[in-house]
């Protein structure tokens, strides 16, 4: 009882420290108390919710029997938008602060809201060796269903929470996908209801050029309602090689010679400063030496990128087994390293022990309560940016990003861009290795400036053939950005399917200078 009282009165004086205070200035300069007291449970509250849900349905086997009738739902909602006369473009219907983009789309409150509840796995082939899911599958739940199973997906993008639908109208990417691609190069088809409210199904050899236009979109050709997923066996533990390396030069040519090495399972690097990096590479394996297992997923393990740091700071390779799912979402629990911005004492090992294990808190309830202060701060003094590039830019792209930005950690993770039709594809008529250059965090180029660094930034990756990921926020004018990417196709179907004026063009709806 003693106890409950002293919890009391903390929580008595905390709220009265926050009135005296004021509720913004404690979200701007103290957001870690609103974050540790207030969105962790929180947070806990969600994922308990989403993991009985995903039971109960797994119990049931329901979802299945009510796909069909969920979809059938969503095409009366387009064609009673028709009948309203198509007045205004639609979009789905889930708010915006439940996305892991951190960018604000106002487009909601103007568009006709369709709602899809679609967030359940609906089939394992095991035959054909393909999942069917709905798109509000989260990557988290999608693994923790597979893996009992024997089976993985072949590219599972970090983060717990992000969900096919997102994956596939925007894009992702794994240190696995210099073997297969990006996330869309890992489907096999695509269900969409489209702007008529007819459903369709398109693949490499039916209706192939919805299929090749879809990944990029952003929503602007029609609602996914289901994909095809190719699966892969898993394995208990990834074998990963630490090794340290020192001098840009040979950051980059170590980096490029590991990515292009096929047996290399997984490869990753974190670079901490211009000239200082560790490489990672890693293999699946069923077999591991007891003694260098290590859990790293556990709640009071140490932050991924910082444990990686030691082997630079001890300048020292090494070798390590981790749980293949661990490894999978290893950088999830500090949100890459995001979070040590949030809670600054995250990573110290006594909160770890005693509260490590409600950590991360989502995303979504970090874009719910940010509120406009928080938001322009980040704005013009954060940024969140993956840079796609051609592999054989790479250290001309670090040193770009050094100059304008100089964040980090900067993380590396090699990706093969087949040359298939749609809005990105390698300059050549052959597959060619890229690289993702992802920047997370506060710049400390003494010039920087958001709209006008990001805009130099642009110009370079246009420059190079790359391309930015399309959730962050991005500065290009329509020319600029259409010159960035083919929109030949895109712009052929949005014609054909008539989506004119059924959804915004894709650039209309995430660029800057064209969002209302």
């Amino acid at each position: 009882m003693s106890a409950l009282w002293s919890v009391g009165a903390g929580l008595l004086l905390l709220l009265l420290w926050v009135r005296h205070r004021g509720l913004e200035a404690v979200l701007v300069h103290h957001r870690w108390v609103f974050v540790c007291f207030f969105l962790l449970p929180l947070s806990i509250l969600f994922d308990i919710y989403y993991q009985l849900r995903a039971w109960a349905v797994w119990r049931l086997h329901s979802a299945p029997r009510q796909h069909a009738q969920r979809v059938r739902h969503i095409q009366e909602q387009v064609r009673e938008w028709k009948k309203e006369g198509s007045r205004r473009y639609m979009c789905t219907g889930r708010p915006g602060w439940l996305t892991v983009s951190l960018r604000v789309g106002k487009y909601k409150k103007t568009h006709k809201n369709i709602m899809i509840n679609l967030m359940d796995v609906l089939e394992v082939d095991s035959e054909r060796q393909v999942v069917r899911v709905e798109p509000l599958v989260s990557m988290g739940q999608l693994t923790a269903y597979l893996n009992p199973m024997g089976w993985t997906i072949p590219v599972v993008p970090e983060l717990d929470d992000l969900t096919v639908g997102g994956l596939i109208m925007g894009t992702g990417i794994e240190s696995s996908s210099h073997i297969y691609g990006l996330f869309q190069h890992t489907c096999v088809a695509y269900e969409l209801v489209l702007a008529d409210g007819s459903l369709v199904r398109c693949s490499p050899t039916e209706n192939s050029d919805l299929f090749y236009a879809v990944p990029w979109s952003c929503g602007t050709l029609g609602f996914l309602v289901a994909a095809e997923i190719k699966m892969v066996p898993a394995k208990k533990y990834v074998k990963i090689h630490y090794e340290p390396v020192r001098g840009l030069q040979k950051i980059c040519e170590k980096f490029t010679e590991e990515s292009k090495k096929k047996e290399n399972s997984f490869v990753e690097g974190l670079m901490y400063s211009l000239e200082e990096a560790v490489i990672m590479t890693g293999v699946l394996t069923d077999e591991a030496e007891q003694s260098k297992i290590n859990r790293i997923g556990n709640y009071y393990k140490p932050w991924f990128f910082k444990h990686v740091e030691k082997y630079l700071k001890a300048d020292r390779t090494g070798v390590e087994y981790i749980p293949s799912r661990h490894y999978y979402h290893r950088h999830t629990r500090s949100i890459f390293w995001e979070l040590q911005d949030i809670i600054p004492f995250g990573n110290n090992p006594v909160f770890r022990y005693l509260f490590g294990w409600m950590v991360p808190p989502k995303i979504s309830l970090l874009k719910l309560t940010q509120g406009e202060a928080i938001r322009k701060l980040y704005e013009q003094h954060h940024v969140v940016q993956d840079m796609l590039v051609p592999i054989k830019s790479l250290e001309k792209s670090i040193q770009t990003f050094h100059v304008d930005l100089n964040v980090y950690p900067i993380w590396l993770c090699p990706f093969i861009l087949p040359n298939n039709p749609g809005m990105v594809h390698p300059k050549g008529n052959e597959a060619e290795l890229y690289v993702d250059i992802g920047a997370y965090g506060e710049p400390k180029s003494k010039q920087f400036e958001a709209r006008a660094s990001m805009r130099q930034m642009e110009k370079f990756v246009r420059s190079v053939h790359g391309f930015q990921m399309l959730y962050a926020d991005c500065y290009m004018t329509r020319e600029e950005f259409w010159d960035m990417f083919d929109g030949s196709l895109y712009h052929k179907l949005r014609e054909e399917m008539n989506c004119k004026d059924a959804f915004p063009e894709v650039y209309d709806k995430i660029c800057k200078a064209a969002r209302h």
